[in-house]
């Protein structure tokens, strides 16, 4: 049997654990009935794959913008002749209603876990756009939530469907580079400054700002942009360590076996370079992660090749901007943010190609009906992989600015940080903002379950945020 065929047939077969017998339960009636949450950016590719998908029907949309749900609604009836739609502006209607199977979460981060959790209670499966968490605590709320209600939860994070990776690190495990060294990721994305107001603004008169806030203080709003820019506001986003970054630390884990504890040591370093705005996460960022059987580190950068001008574009490492570089004993495997990636020797001549994928969503929705779901895709993994990015957030932010050199000596033993820091200061100079001083973060430690250490207490407290009565997390 072919590989690709060996690994299909052994993921249906084998590792695929049985839900509860009352998850089974939806989709009874021979199709899954789905509701997508959040229909502006990414709902649009989740309603276009429950509409693609033979035995999944879209019976619903929910937003807080009641002018994106009306687009979408037009859009439904006219491109695709769907009508009768339910429209819903709350996301707890959503999940009360028995007429629903499932739901596709695409909205802000920061309740990414609150409607995946209560959705789950309400005994609806629930997909969730990366990152599955806004922080931590709530990623493994989730984990066990999924546990304990028996639906499936599956995270966004679509290199677990392509059957690429999956061949390239079974080819890996055979031993044919020897043994890995360094797991490498690389967000190297263009994030142009947001501006920054006077003062603040009032939201879209169509948004119902304090659903939009969920669990979240109803807090003033910053940011010229009141959709997408959220991102770069850490009460909401997470940055693009937090946004893209979960993605390719998701394929180090996967490089690593899929450790499923917390790290034991996490440094991180950066900050947010360039300009002046209402932004206050990382645009510049190194992340490393002391982790068995070997390290990974992960590097941010939002600012172009130089001079501080876009038309030059972005830098690359090994011709990677957003992918992977997991580096072994023998060679490497190099991959971007898609279904492909290869192999090359030491001397970097391609030694071996893979290509191929999976609709992520279809399998999610597979997953609904048969009551089996693969365990690389649920809620579990998904927390591992977000966690290290919640995990370097919050080390920076407990961190201080220092010299480079100081920074350097810091990194005793640690040549490889050394080098991305060092690359780091040159893409500063090379936009003429050499003289920064970075951020150094405080070295965080783990028991693989809670934070302990010097800066125990302090990262615990950090994580734990505010939940408003109303958008409390269910099991919690």
């Amino acid at each position: 049997m072919k590989r690709r065929n060996l690994l299909r047939s052994s993921a249906f077969a084998g590792t695929y654990s049985l839900l509860s017998p009352f998850a089974r339960a939806a989709g009874a009636n021979g199709e899954l009935r789905v509701v997508v949450i959040g229909v502006k950016g990414r709902g649009s590719s989740h309603i276009n794959a429950v509409i693609s998908h033979k035995k999944a029907r879209l019976v619903g949309l929910c937003d807080i913008d009641s002018d994106q749900l009306d687009r979408r609604v037009t859009e439904m009836e006219k491109r695709h002749k769907i009508t009768g739609l339910k429209t819903y502006s709350d996301y707890r209607k959503v999940c009360e209603d028995k007429d629903v199977d499932a739901v596709c979460i695409a909205t802000t981060n920061h309740t990414h876990t609150v409607i995946a959790l209560t959705a789950a209670a309400n005994g609806k499966h629930a997909y969730t756009e990366k990152p599955v968490s806004h922080n931590v605590w709530e990623g493994q709320k989730l984990a066990d939530g999924q546990a304990k209600y028996g639906t499936v939860i599956q995270h966004g994070f679509q290199r677990r469907s392509e059957t690429c990776w999956a061949e390239a690190f079974a080819w890996m495990k055979e031993g044919n580079l020897g043994k890995l060294t360094l797991a490498r990721g690389f967000c190297y994305k263009p994030r142009k400054s947001i501006g920054k107001v006077e003062a603040p603004v009032a939201p879209p008169k169509t948004v119902d700002y304090d659903l939009w806030s969920g669990p979240r203080k109803v807090l003033p709003i910053r940011r010229k942009q009141f959709h997408y820019d959220w991102h770069w506001q850490s009460p909401y986003g997470n940055g693009d360590l937090g946004n893209q970054g979960p993605h390719q630390l998701d394929v180090c884990r996967w490089a690593l076996d899929d450790p499923m504890e917390l790290p034991p040591a996490i440094l991180s370093i950066g900050g947010r370079y360039g300009y002046d705005d209402d932004g206050d996460t990382a645009n510049s960022q190194i992340l490393y992660i002391d982790q068995k059987p070997a390290p990974i580190l992960f590097e941010v950068r939002g600012l172009p090749k130089k001079d501080l001008d876009w038309k030059n574009g972005m830098p690359n490492y090994r011709g990677v901007t957003i992918g992977n570089v997991i580096e072994y004993e023998g060679g490497s495997l190099l991959g971007g943010h898609g279904a492909s990636c290869k192999v090359v020797d030491k001397d970097g001549k391609l030694v071996k190609e893979f290509k191929g994928g999976q609709n992520h969503l279809h399998n999610f929705f597979d997953a609904c009906l048969t009551g089996k779901q693969n365990p690389v895709h649920n809620a579990e993994n998904g927390h591992h992989s977000a966690a290290l990015a919640h995990i370097g957030a919050h080390a920076l932010s407990l961190g201080k600015e220092l010299p480079a050199e100081q920074i350097k000596a810091s990194l005793k033993g640690r040549a490889q940080v050394v080098d991305a820091v060092d690359r780091m200061m040159a893409h500063f100079e090379a936009n003429g903002i050499g003289a920064t001083e970075p951020g150094l973060g405080a070295p965080l430690t783990t028991d693989g379950k809670a934070f302990t250490g010097e800066f125990g207490a302090a990262a615990t407290k950090l994580d734990r945020e505010h939940y408003r009565e109303g958008h409390t997390l269910p099991n919690a």
